[in-house]
């Protein structure tokens, strides 16, 4: 298990979704942000019980932690959004779409149901970690 480290950017997502893991591919921190730390919600981590702890549900929400702090849902992509380099069109259509909050208000839940679908489609369970 990795040691959280205030100053790494930690994003959990679904490592059994397709969707998630092109996002993870692509996205680029800014290397004087932190380093970016992927954790697979399906599998056991510090991180995932501490999102447990809080009563969050990763199936509803995407989580990313920086300094101490727990981002979920359009607030994660917010700062993913912000905390990316300017470069490559994925950056930068990420820029545009969740920079802002209202940006990260209106598109987030999009993708969310997208997501949905296609976990339905491809015959993929949801992590519930809040049902352990």
């Amino acid at each position: 298990m990795k040691k959280i480290n205030n100053d790494d950017i930690w994003l959990v997502y679904d490592g059994e979704c397709p969707d998630c893991r092109t996002y993870c591919k692509y996205i680029r921190i800014r290397d004087a942000v932190g380093r970016l730390h992927l954790v697979d919600a399906r599998q056991p981590s510090e991180i995932m019980d501490e999102i447990t702890a809080a009563g969050l549900d990763i199936d509803q929400g995407m989580v990313v932690k920086f300094k101490d702090v727990i981002y979920y849902g359009p607030d994660a992509i917010q700062i993913l959004a912000l905390l990316s380099t300017p470069f490559g069109i994925f950056n930068r259509v990420n820029y545009l779409f969740f920079g802002s909050k209202i940006g990260s208000r209106v598109f987030y839940p999009i993708g969310k149901a997208f997501r949905t679908v296609l976990l339905k489609l491809l015959g993929i369970k949801y992590i519930e970690n809040l049902r352990h």
